[in-house]
């Protein structure tokens, strides 16, 4: 029989540990002291308060509640000593059903595991979708994290550990985060289409206006007609555009969305979560027969990544009135322009320019998006509010020195243009730590027709540096290349530099900033306040109209641009939820 959060709050509290039995394996004090901070206000309350506890237990109550763990498939299962709940989790996941090779990979697995950390592994088995991993997965997951560093480990099974707490906190309850499933499953949907050369190594990679691109753009058209939207259209550059009319003519309206493109082997959720999770919030507006005050216009913008082209933001850019003509005559791989890539999907490119939005008609734009980074994921937070969007500089950089005799040039006679530019990467890495919220990145360094015997005479490299203001990415940048002046002339050698990029930072509007302050916090969770580091599209609508983003965990330590990129079922319902609650505060906000 479900249990209820008005029981788990008002019980004894005896009772209500009795309530919440079952949830830690032979761990109990874990509940009990979580239910010091009753009354909860949500069970997503109640989960954030019993991570909040193993977070400050320290790393010997840690480590003995991970040691408390059974082995996957291991002694405790084949001899049926595991607790009833561990029991239907091996279960469901198929690992009562091994073969003999993947029992014994297991086993071997076990053995090397315990051998490196001197605790069991500990995965959450039903996954992020709750229904089960396959063997397979397990396999796979078990043999990637033996890799792990062991303080990092320890933290991975903790926070798998409150994986499966949440999903059994689920069954006691008999809450099933059906909106969740629903838009996780739309996910896994729109992956089957993938580009020639990664479809077929079962790869995800989505490209501007390929036959996948296109294909991607038709599904969520589909989704979004069967949804309830009022119109449906795909635009001139192939945004995706469903408009939800409000109950008044006239009316302003809320814009929302994010990119349907992939960069090259990505992950599912990059861009994607922030188009299906305000389409769900539609479909049950409409299904409750509900309108509002305001129009809700959800864009699945078509290029934000820049795979196929140069351009970048071209989905976004078009509605800013940012769409560069010149673009049409970039090359691809192939040789395809973009003005012929537009024109064999049926695209009227003489329709863009008409695409630019009037920023009176607006009320403001929101953003929902994959973290794409481990900070929520660390702090077993699902939810965080961007405060500000990254400024960016990018450069592609040369060193010039001499090339030379690696074994007759004297360390004090080389001019040696890679260890220049590695004086430099450090450099970057010491002063970017200096800020809160700068990062610096050497991404690429290339020493050409470098060879084993030879001091190199050129490198070639980039920077890339970020910071959540202008001001302080300035400054960043100016100190950066202050020092590569510096160890060019102390050095002997030549640098030169081309600026690449510039983009300024997208500090979140106040106003609507707070908005997803008061959404989170009414499903009783911390407000979590945070930058972020990676470009999104809000940055180009932040030019024309006030912008703010919610940020929703991700797994796998917040990993993206990677087929590992992942959340859960769980959070993005919390995240459709925050986005109810924004509308519906908006709606009493708006005459």
């Amino acid at each position: 029989m479900a249990i209820t959060l008005e029981q788990v709050n008002a019980a004894p509290r005896a009772e209500a540990l009795q309530l919440l039995d079952g949830l830690y394996e032979h761990s109990p004090w874990v509940a009990g002291k979580a239910l010091d901070a009753r009354p909860f206000r949500s069970l997503a309350h109640l989960k954030y308060e019993m991570t909040r506890v193993l977070q400050q237990a320290g790393q010997a109550a840690q480590l003995r509640l991970i040691q408390a763990h059974p082995e996957l498939a291991g002694k405790a299962m084949v001899g049926q000593q595991l607790t009833t709940e561990s029991t239907h989790e091996q279960n469901q996941a198929g690992l009562s059903n091994c073969t003999l090779e993947e029992f014994n990979t297991l086993q071997q697995l076990n053995r090397d595991y315990s051998a490196k950390f001197g605790f069991p592994f500990i995965l959450a088995v039903r996954g992020p979708r709750g229904t089960g991993l396959t063997r397979p997965q397990i396999i796979a997951t078990f043999a990637r994290r033996l890799q792990n560093q062991p303080d990092f480990e320890i933290q991975e099974c903790l926070r798998n550990i409150h994986r499966v707490v949440e999903l059994r906190l689920n069954d006691k309850f008999a809450i099933e985060p059906t909106l969740g499933h629903e838009v996780w499953d739309w996910h896994e949907q729109l992956a089957q289409y993938s580009d020639p050369g990664y479809a077929e190594q079962g790869l995800l990679t989505v490209t501007y206006l390929t036959d996948a691109h296109r294909a991607c753009a038709q599904f969520i058209s589909a989704a979004m007609r069967d949804g309830g939207f009022d119109e449906v259209r795909i635009d001139a550059v192939g945004n995706v555009v469903g408009v939800y009319k409000a109950d008044m003519p006239n009316a302003k309206t809320l814009l929302t969305g994010s990119h349907y493109d992939t960069v090259r082997n990505a992950g599912k959720y990059d861009g994607r979560l922030g188009i299906f999770v305000p389409m769900a919030c539609v479909r049950e507006l409409q299904r409750q027969r509900k309108r509002l005050p305001f129009n809700v216009e959800v864009v699945g913008f078509a290029e934000e990544e820049g795979q196929r082209y140069k351009a970048t933001f071209l989905g976004s850019g078009a509605l800013t009135g940012d769409f560069k003509p010149a673009w049409l005559e970039q090359q691809d791989t192939d040789g395809i322009t973009m003005r012929e890539a537009m024109q064999h999907a049926g695209l009227c490119i003489d329709d863009i320019a008409g695409l630019k939005r009037n920023p009176a008609d607006y009320l403001g734009f929101v953003e929902v998006h994959i973290e794409q980074g481990p900070v929520l994921n660390e702090l077993a937070i699902p939810l965080g509010i961007v405060t500000s969007i990254n400024g960016s500089e990018r450069y592609l950089c040369e060193i010039s020195g001499v090339a030379s005799h690696a074994g007759t040039t004297p360390m004090a006679r080389r001019r040696d243009a890679a260890t220049a530019a590695a004086e430099l990467a450090l450099y970057v890495e010491q002063r970017a730590a200096q800020d809160i919220g700068s990062v610096g990145t050497v991404g690429l360094l290339q020493v050409p027709n470098g060879s084993i015997n030879v001091v190199p005479g050129r490198c070639l490299f980039s920077l890339d540096l970020r910071a959540p203001l202008d001001a302080q990415r300035d400054a960043l940048a100016r100190d950066v290349l202050a020092q590569l002046q510096a160890i060019c002339q102390r050095r002997g050698v030549h640098y030169t530099l081309e600026l690449t990029e510039r983009a300024a930072a997208a500090p979140s509007a106040p106003q609507w900033q707070q908005r997803w302050e008061r959404a989170v916090e009414s499903l009783g969770l911390p407000a979590h306040l945070m930058p972020s580091g990676a470009g999104h599209d809000a940055m180009k609508l932040h030019k024309v109209m006030p912008q703010a983003m919610l940020f929703v965990r991700g797994q796998n330590s917040g990993i993206s641009h990677n087929p590992l990129e992942s959340t859960t079922s769980d959070d993005i319902q919390l995240a459709i939820d925050a986005f109810a609650r924004l509308l519906g505060n908006l709606a009493l906000e708006t005459p």
